[in-house]
């Protein structure tokens, strides 16, 4: 194990990890909610550091970002563990089962088999690449200097600091606006809205940037929400960012039926309103 970053050492062998608004108070032996990062002995570390759960040459529309690269491939590897714990997480096997197989891995040979590759970077991706921090930053930092580029696919739910310490090294970023309803980040996803739109603020100052919403039949597809999430990333960033809207099946803890074509298709007629590039996914 490594060493964490972002993380304070308190009284009585307690921590506070600062990486995520989750700013977890850990005790001797316990873990954060993002699972994979554990004190041990008053020092908070994390136990993914070098460790995969897959690495793989994915066309770069499956992040899915259609604005940057387009036709072209992207070695894409993740880890265990996530800091959301959505009820319909699709990749719940290695995002929740803290006990999901590894393997190791170093930053060097990240970079040798996405160069043996033909890869044109690395994409960070299939669980949450922001609890993955101390290699991710690692390694996108020997990135840059073997003229690779770096993307994030990221559920945005980070703190400001660490944020602005891996932003020099993104080129460009999915992330996961699940729903425009703080009350559906608190029930479905166990956390809070606000943390994630700032994220999407300051990450489209410094890179390309997509947007991806899973549409869930009854929890947000009202065209309320809808509306309310396309005005404010008309206002807040404009209408060239492209929005993903992805269509929701049955996974993990949720078992509402899957979202009718029709949902999507209203959704996109919404959004086109006022943004250039909408896209469906999953259909």
């Amino acid at each position: 194990m490594k060493e964490a970053l972002y993380y304070e050492k308190l009284d009585g062998k307690r921590v506070q990890c600062h990486l995520c608004p989750y700013n977890c108070m850990i005790s001797d032996g316990g873990r954060g909610a993002c699972g994979v990062r554990i004190n041990r002995d008053g020092t908070l570390y994390t136990e993914v550091y070098n460790k995969t759960t897959g690495i793989a040459l994915d066309p770069i529309e499956k992040k899915p970002l259609y604005h940057y690269h387009p036709g072209e491939f992207i070695l894409s590897l993740g880890t265990k563990g996530c800091n959301l714990h959505c009820q319909f997480c699709q990749n719940w096997h290695i995002s929740q089962e803290i006990d999901a197989p590894t393997r190791d891995i170093t930053s060097v040979q990240v970079i040798d088999k996405a160069r043996s590759t033909g890869s044109f970077g690395i994409a960070y991706t299939y669980n949450e690449p922001f609890i993955w921090y101390e290699f991710v930053l690692e390694t996108a930092k020997l990135a840059k200097k073997n003229s690779l580029k770096n993307v994030l696919v990221t559920n945005g739910y980070v703190n400001m600091d660490p944020l602005e310490e891996m932003l020099p090294y993104i080129d460009a970023m999915n992330i996961d606006l699940k729903s425009f309803d703080d009350e559906f980040y608190a029930k479905a996803c166990k956390g809070s809205l606000k943390p994630v739109l700032d994220v999407i603020k300051r990450s489209h100052e410094s890179c390309h940037i997509e947007l991806t919403n899973l549409i869930i039949p009854t929890l947000n597809d009202s065209e309320e929400v809808i509306r309310k999430m396309v005005d404010w990333i008309c206002t807040n960033l404009g209408e060239d960012v492209p929005l993903h809207f992805s269509r929701y099946f049955p996974c993990y803890q949720m078992s509402l039926l899957p979202t009718p074509v029709e949902t999507l298709k209203k959704a996109e007629k919404i959004a086109k309103e006022k943004l250039k590039y909408v896209y469906l996914g999953n259909v």
